[in-house]
């Protein structure tokens, strides 16, 4: 039968299982990624692993989320996993190298290849025909050690591109259009898989726009063909030899389909507070602005700055718009320079910061209250940007840079006839490769007597104990739909750096939803919380998992979980459950009490489970959902604990 480029990623790496829609499966895994807010942890579980060297063909650590040092904690977890990398064996990329994403295309991305990684838009590599998931840290660390990434095969979805794309449209304009027909939980379950003919006006960096962005649609990843423009990507980046052309059979049949005409696609954009919130441009014009930040792994590509400089060549941005650029990589930075673009934006106006994710982490780049910010960003989810009242929206360099020369949100073509703007970026056929400032892991007998370097802030990994077998705990908090991962264990200055210091962190669990939810946890020990649909999605930290933990939650019922958050708490031992009638969302208040009794044994038999509201005298089912695996790991209060009893 004629496979799909997805079915055959999948085939070529099946370690077990069968890859039916809904089952689980092992995939084998070729390359990780981490990153700094993430990998500290993940560090921390290869120790407590007992790992000596990484088993993969390929490991690397980068660091990009948290470079501002307004104090010691960030330069001491730099250290921490400069050493730690060299110790297990992984590439280590230093600050200043470039957001994870586009560096670890650039470098090491080959078609074929699975990659695991432990930030949500690890997904961007599917733009090299690679099958790259995001995961969260814990699974990442089992991947490092040998093991197969496990996860519930998805549904191949099959979007058929034809047509070219108009003047002052790119390719975030396409990714933003598959939201706004579907929503932020419309790829759930799904692996999105672009092909058709309209490919050939997408180059690697243009699909890898798109790719990103398929985290935003909460799909498991996306993927695309290897073909000429993958073929050019790698002959630019010195690495021709990595090539090998990959593609859907003729023929294959995908489990969905869609279809998009790119010639009649428009300038898009995403309103405050939800990548999903698409609407075009034309709609949101007349808005004034305080800030554009051109930047992020979601229009990391050269061409997303040259685009910029081109359009501001000659001229001032508005005085009253901060004209932020932030470069997504060293090698980028370098041809920038090398170009003259980075001159032209410079004397337009714009302010250089370093090469890194920063602002789209909310560290640093915080707008003004009050004020808009457009932002080449992937999420704009509510105080993200580290002002709490913030009103950020997403959108292409062209509308961003269109906007910083007026000072309010046009639409980019008319502009064009305003100021006679049509640009035309010179991009150059060679990158400006820089292998030197990568740092290679060093031979295993040298990297046995490399010991790593724990500051004070590193704190070790909390103990957390089994499920018991009988539940009384109160509803601590309930929320509604759609909450993320950054209401959950915020991002931004204040917190990030706390991210290898569990105790620390915890102060800062559920604060933008409920401000005292830290003090009353404390007070209460253990205790339950209730959720929307759709709950966790966005950024696959696992602090959202641990802290919530630490602070005693023991069950979360949901109508839906986005899919990384819901293994990242079975991953630290906290049962997830999905409301059988998902109305029940609304018969639970704060503060009423749930008991079960059994639950143990409710959960090794299967089924709904039986929880009783003994503050309104009735009974509550809710689904597991759980595999035999995972439904041992909330047994035994995690993945490390089970591991550690396990013979």
């Amino acid at each position: 039968m004629p496979q799909t480029l997805a079915h055959k990623l999948i085939t070529a790496h099946l370690a077990d299982g069968e890859p039916t829609p809904g089952t689980e499966i092992g995939l084998r895994v070729d390359q990780t990624l981490t990153q700094d807010a993430t990998g500290t942890l993940v560090m921390q579980e290869l120790e407590a692993f007992g790992l000596r060297r990484a088993r993969t063909e390929l490991s690397a650590q980068y660091v990009d989320h948290n470079l501002l040092q307004t104090d010691e904690k960030n330069a001491e977890d730099h250290a921490y996993l400069r050493t730690a990398a060299a110790h297990y064996g992984l590439w280590y990329s230093p600050p200043g190298n470039g957001v994870s994403h586009p560096t670890h295309m650039q470098r090491f991305g080959a078609p074929g290849k699975t990659l695991a990684g432990s930030d949500s838009h690890t997904c961007a590599a599917g733009s090299l025909g690679m099958l790259a998931i995001g995961v969260g840290g814990l699974e990442v660390a089992l991947a490092i050690t040998g093991a197969p990434l496990r996860l519930r095969m998805p549904y191949v979805w099959g979007v058929h591109l034809d047509g070219r794309l108009p003047p002052w449209v790119s390719a975030k304009d396409v990714v933003l259009e598959i939201l706004r027909r579907h929503g932020v939980a419309g790829g759930a379950g799904r692996i999105i898989e672009y092909h058709g003919p309209g490919l050939a006006e997408l180059t690697a960096m243009d699909r890898h726009v798109i790719a990103n962005m398929g985290a935003e649609l909460g799909a498991t990843t996306t993927v695309f063909p290897a073909d000429d423009a993958v073929h050019d990507f790698l002959r630019a980046e010195d690495r021709e030899a990595d090539f090998t052309p990959l593609a859907a059979d003729p023929g294959a049949d995908y489990d969905l389909t869609e279809h998009i005409d790119l010639s009649t696609l428009e300038p898009l954009i995403a309103r405050p507070r939800s990548p999903g919130n698409v609407v075009p441009v034309r709609e949101a014009a007349g808005t004034d602005i305080g800030q554009v930040v051109i930047g992020s792994s979601a229009n990391p590509g050269l061409r997303d700055f040259a685009i910029a400089a081109d359009m501001v060549r000659g001229r001032r941005t508005a005085p009253q718009v901060s004209f932020d650029i932030n470069p997504t990589s060293r090698q980028i930075l370098t041809d920038l320079a090398a170009t003259g673009d980075l001159a032209a934006l410079v004397t337009a106006g714009a302010r250089l910061h370093q090469t890194g994710c920063l602002g789209c982490i909310g560290m640093g780049q915080a707008p003004a209250e009050g004020t808009h910010s457009l932002r080449t960003f992937p999420r704009n989810f509510p105080g993200r940007s580290g002002t709490p009242d913030d009103s950020v929206w997403l959108c292409s360099p062209e509308t961003a840079t269109a906007a910083a020369l007026t000072g309010r949100i046009p639409p980019p073509r008319d502009l064009a006839v305003d100021l006679d703007l049509h640009p035309r970026p010179r991009l150059p056929q060679h990158s400006a490769v820089n292998t030197a400032m990568l740092v290679a892991p060093p031979p295993a007998d040298d990297a046995e007597r490399i010991r790593p370097e724990k500051g004070p802030n590193i704190s070790a990994l909390p103990e957390f104990t089994a499920l018991p077998d009988h539940l009384d705990a109160p509803v601590l908090l309930i929320t509604g739909d759609d909450v993320s991962t950054d209401e959950i264990s915020p991002a931004g200055a204040h917190a990030l750096p706390l991210r290898s210091n569990i105790p620390e962190l915890a102060r800062f669990t559920f604060t933008r939803l409920d401000p005292d939810y830290p003090r009353r946890a404390a007070d209460t020990g253990p205790h339950i919380v209730i959720g929307g649909d759709n709950y966790g999605q966005g950024s696959s930290r696992e602090h959202a998992a641990i802290t919530p933990r630490y602070l005693g939650v023991q069950l979360v019922i949901a109508k839906s979980f986005a899919r990384i958050h819901w293994q990242n708490l079975i991953n630290f031992g906290i049962l997830p459950l999905r409301f059988t009638d998902p109305d029940d969302h609304d018969r639970i208040d704060l503060g009423d009490v749930l008991t079960a009794d059994g639950l143990r044994d409710q959960l090794r038999t299967g089924g709904p489970l039986t929880l009783r509201n003994t503050t309104k005298s009735r009974d509550i089912t809710a689904e597991p959902h759980l595999s035999e695996r995972q439904t041992e790991a909330i047994l035994a209060g995690g993945i490390i604990p089970l591991s550690a009893n396990s013979p």
